[in-house]
């Protein structure tokens, strides 16, 4: 069956060259966007409940921008005055770029990894005797806490942020040829939302195993399947499956 509209469940890009725009260009299909899941923000309040004292930590280990806009809006809320000499590690250039929101980077002790959490061991190592602080959603990537576990630092995982599911019931009656997952929690939001959702003629295209396995466990057939050897991303592999559906268009 032939592709002509998609739904993709993330927030629409903000850069005008995406190749989200540019497949939807090319190939004469509606693109759609729409977040199944957010992020909420834990109160101090809650973030007090977890015995966490920001006064009690020299490091922060931030593994994401969600991370770094919470620790801050954290401090902010406690009144917490962030020193100088924190000491940031961050998962990658991208984090550590975006922390120039908030701190002023030459005059910052900033570490950066190259990708993978586990590649901040080293950094991490060096500085054992610091305090750490994991400031994370409810959702912690279980490498972290097997790397920091195994590297024997002393490290606090905090809840500052939530995952929750987006109200989606205005879409209760609309049709997509084509849905893409990001994430486990993404696939729960949909039978959340959609409990006698009927696959039929509609495509899943997901984005990594554990999303995978979370769409087979609730019965999905994966049509689309990213990444590959040869679809490393998910536009790659939707313009691949799209290009041999839409033949003789």
């Amino acid at each position: 069956m032939k592709v002509k509209t998609i739904l993709v469940s993330q927030p629409e890009p903000k850069v005008e060259n995406s190749p989200y725009f540019e497949l939807q260009q090319k190939h004469k299909v509606k693109i759609d966007f729409r977040p199944f899941i957010h992020i909420e923000g834990v109160n101090a309040k809650e973030i007090r409940l977890q015995k966490i004292d920001l006064n009690n930590y020299t490091a922060i280990i931030l593994t994401s921008r969600n991370a770094v806009d919470h620790f801050f809006r954290v401090a902010d809320e406690m009144r917490f005055k962030v020193p100088e000499g924190l000491k940031y590690f961050c998962q990658s250039e991208a984090v550590a770029f975006y922390l120039q929101k908030y701190v002023v980077y030459r005059k910052r002790k900033i570490y950066v990894g190259p990708k993978d959490f586990a590649d901040l061991s080293p950094l991490i190592k060096k500085y054992k005797d610091e305090k750490f602080l994991l400031p994370a959603s409810d959702q912690l990537n279980a490498d972290a806490t097997i790397t920091l576990n195994g590297l024997k630092v002393d490290w606090t995982p905090g809840i500052f942020y939530k995952t929750v599911m987006s109200d989606l019931s205005d879409l209760a009656d609309v049709y997509y040829d084509v849905l893409a997952f990001f994430s486990p929690t993404g696939i729960k939001s949909l039978f959340k939302n959609f409990p006698d959702f009927k696959q039929n003629d509609t495509r899943i295209a997901v984005f990594g195993s554990t999303t995978q396995k979370e769409a087979l466990d609730n019965g999905l057939r994966v049509d689309i399947l990213a990444p590959s050897p040869n679809t490393p991303s998910m536009t790659m592999a939707l313009e691949k499956y799209i290009t041999e559906a839409n033949k003789g268009k």
